[in-house]
């Protein structure tokens, strides 16, 4: 595969954690050798879909965006069904929030993948933890790990799968994206549960945010825009 060895692609939400993987990758690959996918799955906050499109402009890297509404047509998470409510409670739980959409990385490394297959790029990095609250079993490390094999051996080429906030808290990603200049973007970011910008600061996804940032001592930049 030509050229595939120096070549990135990252699976980019438009996210907190994402975004910082993405600086993580023009930091460890070079900004000529990252490129970021995003994927259109039948979300009901479409806003993700432009965040993430303005902060691969502000990284300077292309950004394709892949329609894969089947999520939408599963149903059963409130990612996905508006009739679903997102609950604003954190903390240790014995089922999975109604946030989890079964099999999301799953397929969104395949397709991602799939689509670096064909475009000489064999690293894929993602954002997932399995620290912090949630516990999504597709955030894992086991996960990524077999599945990083399943796709080498499906598509016979050597895929390697980064996971640069694998281990790493809310408050240790903040000081990551600080070092690697990424602060600013985060302004660009949408991270609310509830589609809200500024956010609604209530929801899980929200308190982790705050709590990240409060934690490493550095003002939010998402709360200053309006």
């Amino acid at each position: 595969m030509t050229g595939a060895v120096d070549r990135a692609l990252v699976v980019l939400s438009g996210g907190q954690d994402s975004t910082t993987c993405l600086y993580w990758a023009v930091d460890r690959f070079g900004r000529d050798n990252v490129s970021s996918i995003t994927f259109d799955y039948g979300q009901r906050h479409r806003i993700e879909l432009e965040c993430a499109r303005k902060v691969a402009a502000a990284a300077g890297v292309a950004n394709v965006c892949l329609p894969i509404d089947t999520f939408a047509a599963l149903g059963g998470d409130a990612l996905t069904d508006a009739s679903i409510a997102v609950s604003d409670e954190t903390g240790e739980q014995s089922e999975l929030p109604a946030t989890f959409v079964p099999g999301r990385n799953l397929i969104f490394l395949t397709f991602a993948a799939a689509y670096a297959y064909r475009h000489d790029t064999r690293h894929l990095v993602t954002g997932v933890a399995q620290t912090d609250y949630s516990g999504y079993p597709d955030c894992r490390e086991a996960t990524i790990v077999a599945l990083q094999e399943a796709i080498s051996l499906g598509m016979d080429r050597e895929f390697i799968m980064h996971t640069p906030l694998m281990h790493r808290s809310k408050k240790e990603t903040v000081e990551l994206a600080v070092r690697l200049g990424a602060l600013d973007a985060m302004a660009l970011t949408h991270t609310c549960y509830n589609g809200r910008r500024p956010p609604c600061g209530k929801c899980q996804a929200c308190r982790l945010r705050a709590r990240g940032f409060a934690e490493a001592g550095v003002r939010d930049p998402l709360l200053d825009t309006r």
